[in-house]
């Protein structure tokens, strides 16, 4: 049987009737830039998230770059982010002209370590940029404790994190800003790239705004010099009948996530930890082996589709020489080892069953301790 790591056609396969709907609106409109389907979508998913402001733009790295050039964090700026993440959250910061200044993770939870975040503060750090990996809250509550005593601001990546929950709070209100991704791929996915700007901070909003428009609020009138990162009519459309489903999709993630932790518990795998404050979105699942490249090849061989979250820490990616051979070693154990397993909403009970029987047999074939 075989069993693809993610189906993108099949939201649109689930939900045909209500996407082509969208498509004809916006395609009968004759408005496909920054018209009334962004400005819905913005009101709907700040109410999702339990914020005032929402801003659409182009993907999630722009939402992240956007927020630190609304915070004027640029040259000479430092801004703490986690070592262990896709490479975006580090590319935001640079973007600005400020430094990413790496903290290893918990190795529980794979988040931020908020222990390991007060050392790297120095007189140039102006803000923290937690994410919240896998569709996991970062521990947020000390991080804010601690920013808050130094005056740095607060900057979610919630890109992984639709709906997750944090001691019952929505990813996208728990810090000064958030940047989402609506990348085809994530939890709340459209279909092309997309991203958004929530906030409660109104003079942030503000910025946004025109800084996605070339930084302008009056046409042909420019306050700042802005960027064109603007989410489009058709993927706000699109996203806002999404939205609605999103919740029962995650409920089906946490579903199956359920299923491989109880079927896969008596082996000795590292599944993931979820603590008690904690409601994640299961945007990946993600387990450790240290045979893990052996088991991704019996998987293929199996038929099953596996994904490696991620093989190359930012430290060690050739875009950030700068770095040099300075040593993460939570973060490299963690890329040697980690396998994220398939798991989407359009998944059934007998995928589960049959990753977990491979994995079984690879257990049993090799006699290897994971």
């Amino acid at each position: 049987m075989k069993v693809p790591f993610l189906d993108l056609k099949a939201s649109y396969q689930e939900l045909k009737e209500k996407l082509d709907a969208a498509y004809h609106r916006v395609m009968e409109s004759g408005r496909y830039i920054l018209g009334e389907e962004v400005e819905a979508f913005e009101r709907e998913l700040a109410a999702y998230c339990e914020a005032k402001h929402c801003i659409g733009v182009g993907n999630g790295l722009d939402a992240l770059h956007l927020i630190t050039c609304g915070y004027d964090i640029g040259l000479g700026d430092e801004v703490i982010v986690p070592s262990n993440t896709y490479i975006a959250t580090w590319l935001a910061v640079s973007y600005a002209g400020a430094t990413p200044v790496p903290v290893e993770p918990d190795v529980r939870t794979f988040n931020i370590n908020p222990d390991l975040i007060e050392a790297a503060i120095t007189p140039k750090t102006r803000a923290i940029m937690p994410v919240h990996l896998y569709g996991h809250a970062a521990d947020m509550d000390p991080i804010n404790v601690i920013a808050k005593r130094h005056g740095l601001k607060v900057i979610e990546d919630a890109a992984q994190a639709h709906g997750a929950c944090y001691k019952g709070r929505r990813t996208g209100s728990l810090g000064d800003s958030a940047g989402f991704s609506f990348y085809p791929g994530k939890n709340l996915g459209a279909f092309g790239d997309g991203g958004a700007v929530v906030t409660n901070d109104g003079e942030l909003a503000d910025k946004v705004r025109a800084l996605r428009n070339y930084g302008s609020r009056v046409k042909y009138e420019n306050e700042a010099k802005g960027f064109n990162s603007r989410l489009d009519e058709m993927q706000a459309a699109f996203l806002r009948v999404k939205l609605k489903f999103l919740d029962e999709w995650n409920d089906r993630r946490r579903a199956f996530a359920i299923q491989y932790s109880d079927q896969l518990s008596d082996l000795d795998l590292g599944l993931p930890f979820v603590p008690d404050w904690a409601e994640p979105v299961w945007h990946l699942y993600v387990i450790r082996s240290r045979h893990r490249d052996a088991l991704k090849a019996h998987l293929e061989q199996c038929g099953i589709s596996t994904v490696i979250h991620y093989p190359i820490p930012p430290h060690r990616q050739p875009c950030y020489t700068e770095y040099g051979e300075r040593r993460l070693r939570v973060t490299e154990i963690l890329a040697s080892e980690v396998l994220s397993l398939p798991i989407s909403p359009a998944m059934e009970d007998a995928d589960v069953e049959s990753v977990v029987d491979a994995i079984r047999m690879f257990a049993g074939t090799t006699n290897k301790q994971f």
